[in-house]
């Protein structure tokens, strides 16, 4: 049995738009409410599901719904939802006298033993009100099958449910002054709820089944069969609480409240009950201003109340406990706990180890993307010197070999030179004509005498004076000393 209002962590932010919805039988009726200074009515519809959500698929179930809300122009995804009270499942306990902080641990030791079902397959809530010197509870409790079975079919509609309860403990809310020793009816579209509050708490709470007839046409009310269990529900009270209870409301349409009120008149005269029908809410019963005209319904009622800010009174919807707390629960003693905790420290020193290593990673590329275009340049500006460079040369080797050779060469043109190829820089091929041999030879002493030729030779000569023609190979060393 999981009570859900004792789990750490239960409140949620509220929005200030709400869709409010109310599940009874096949009726389907929602109005989306704004917390605005006052509460304004922004929509409202109402529809009959042809799927249960209980038993259906809750693809297609979500399915129809969303198809009803695209119909009434509905938007707003945040919702809290009336439950049936059909669901719910109610037991008595009277609280002895005890410390307070004992009294959840004896409701939920109560609380199993009162339901005929296992305790981990329901949520519940609690009620406490007191009777005289007396505190006594009331335990409501819903399987936690159908509430997951509502969240699923929700979801698939793109809704985001907000809170889950029960539509009567919101028309008359138990902790409101004026709910004090009243009992409500409410009629639905199946069934007639009823509710007994008192002391600021529930001390009745049931569905009537077999009070209205839906099949074989339109809906029909069985007052008698109401007022019987009514009977019923009044000698099953204390005394003292049966002597204080002295109003019936009705909640419902207006015809089958009127109805049902004129049948309690008459047949529970000797009560002394005031009947009276809600036909609209009292002043000031949210707190907050609401439309004039704002329909009395379980609804508006959940709505109001949850955009109002005020408590939710009996809560169904599971909160979402995080992984992480779902293991230190599981495993949260001993070794085990000591085990995750080491495990934890070197995973979180892994981590920041990873995060250093990004941002400094995320540092330098940063300083490369600044520098990357300029070391792009510089980069192709390298690659064409290392590609030209063996056609450069600092020192002009190859200026200095000619001057070298030229000076060598008589300034009066007995010698002269056709062509002149240098090679590797200490090789050159040299042809010419010369005038005569003797001025030829006395070139090639010359040439042999000038600084840094290691060496003239004379491969070919042909041809007669005035037109010799010759080859002269020079080795250049720009070490060699000049010859004596």
């Amino acid at each position: 049995m999981i009570d859900l209002k004792k789990i750490p962590g239960f409140k949620r932010q509220r929005p200030a738009t709400v869709l409010a919805l109310s599940f009874d039988g096949s009726q389907l009726d929602g109005v989306v409410l704004r917390r605005n200074g006052s509460i304004q009515m922004l929509q409202s519809f109402s529809a009959t599901l042809s799927l249960d959500p209980l038993t259906a698929d809750p693809e297609l179930v979500g399915r129809e719904i969303r198809n009803h809300l695209d119909t009434a122009n509905v938007r707003e995804r945040n919702c809290v939802v009336c439950v049936p009270l059909k669901w719910a499942l109610t037991a008595h306990t009277e609280i002895p006298d005890m410390p307070e902080e004992d009294t959840p641990e004896f409701l939920q030791i109560e609380a199993e033993r009162g339901f005929h079902a296992d305790a981990a397959t329901m949520y519940f809530a609690t009620s406490q009100y007191s009777l005289g010197a007396k505190k006594h509870a009331a335990l409501v409790g819903v399987p936690r099958n159908h509430v997951e079975a509502l969240e699923k079919v929700l979801r698939a509609a793109k809704l985001k449910p907000l809170s889950f309860s029960i539509g009567m403990t919101v028309l008359q809310p138990p902790a409101a002054e004026r709910s004090n020793c009243v009992l409500a009816l409410v009629v639905g579209e199946s069934s007639v709820g009823l509710q007994i509050t008192c002391g600021g708490g529930i001390a009745a709470l049931r569905a009537l089944e077999g009070t209205v007839e839906t099949q074989g046409g339109p809906r029909v009310l069985h007052a008698d069969v109401v007022v019987r269990e009514v009977r019923i529900t009044f000698g099953q009270l204390p005394p003292e609480l049966r002597e204080k209870v002295r109003t019936v409301r009705i909640f419902g349409a207006r015809d089958f409240a009127q109805q049902l009120a004129d049948e309690l008149e008459l047949k529970l005269e000797s009560l002394g009950l005031k009947i009276e029908v809600v036909k609209a809410y009292p002043p000031g019963a949210f707190g907050i201003e609401i439309p004039s005209d704002a329909p009395v319904s379980a609804a508006f009622s959940f709505g109001a109340e949850y955009v109002a800010g005020r408590p939710t009174f009996i809560e169904f919807l599971p909160p979402k406990v995080p992984a992480w707390k779902q293991y230190a629960d599981r495993y949260g003693t001993g070794r085990a706990r000591k085990a995750i905790a080491l495990a934890a420290i070197v995973v979180l020193i892994v981590i920041a180890f990873f995060g250093y290593q990004e941002i400094q990673l995320a540092h330098w590329q940063n300083q490369w993307n600044k520098m990357s275009t300029d070391v792009t340049q510089l980069k192709a500006i390298s690659d064409k010197i290392q590609k030209y460079q063996p056609w450069s040369d600092k020192n002009v080797t190859g200026l200095t070999i000619l001057k070298q050779i030229a000076t060598a060469f008589p300034q009066t043109g007995e010698v002269t030179v056709k062509s002149l190829e240098i090679r590797d820089l200490n090789t050159v091929v040299c042809t010419g004509v010369a005038r005569s041999m003797p001025s030829l030879t006395q070139t090639q002493g010359q040439l042999r005498r000038t600084q840094g030729i290691a060496g003239v030779n004379l491969v070919s000569s042909r041809g007669h004076a005035p037109n010799l023609q010759f080859t002269l190979n020079i080795q250049y060393n720009a070490g060699a000393s000049r010859a004596n």
